[in-house]
């Protein structure tokens, strides 16, 4: 499996027993729709391992607490704190409406209520407070926060999103 073709799931962040078990901080809001999984995809040395899943629980209400079947001890779970978990695109629930995944609108063209078309979205930066739509307009980047009330329609058919910013926002990137 490609990461290319994957969604980050989540993190193993420490071990939870002596046979094995491990704590896994996922990426999600709602992590008991992941309790049932029958395997992840676990990222060592850059490569994408499958790994089965024996029994999995919710820990604390945001932790996913994980016994893998071919890891019986404390040593084999150290060797795995810190990896990165990662499931196929095609597990990812549906989302209809205004709700989105960041992937999936990336080549979307976002216009604007009052503007008009302002260009096509190249990537979303979410390292910031506010997460942003990084929008390519004939090669000049426009950052635009990604605010539920700024967000009218997203239109999957056509691949656009209608935004309504405060007047202004988009005029002083051009």
């Amino acid at each position: 499996m490609q990461k290319e073709n994957c969604f980050y799931l989540g993190k193993i962040v420490r071990k939870y027993s002596f046979k094995g078990e491990l704590l896994i901080k996922l990426d999600t809001d709602e992590p008991e729709l992941f309790t049932e999984m029958e395997s992840v995809f676990v990222e060592q040395r850059k490569n994408l391992i499958p790994f089965f899943i024996e029994e999995s629980s919710l820990h604390k209400s945001e932790l996913l607490r994980v016994r893998f079947e071919d890891v019986q001890n404390e040593a084999e779970a150290d060797a795995l704190i810190g990896a990165h978990l990662y499931l196929p695109l095609e597990f990812l629930p549906k989302l209809s409406g205004n709700k989105f995944y960041y992937h999936e609108i990336i080549g979307f063209t976002a216009e604007d209520e009052s503007f008009g078309k302002i260009g096509e979205i190249t990537g979303v930066n979410d390292t910031t407070s506010q997460a942003l739509f990084e929008i390519d307009r004939d090669g000049k980047q426009i950052l635009i926060p990604m605010i539920d009330h700024f967000i009218k329609k997203v239109d999957r058919e056509n691949k656009t999103i209608l935004l309504d910013v405060p007047e202004g926002l988009i005029e002083m990137y051009i």
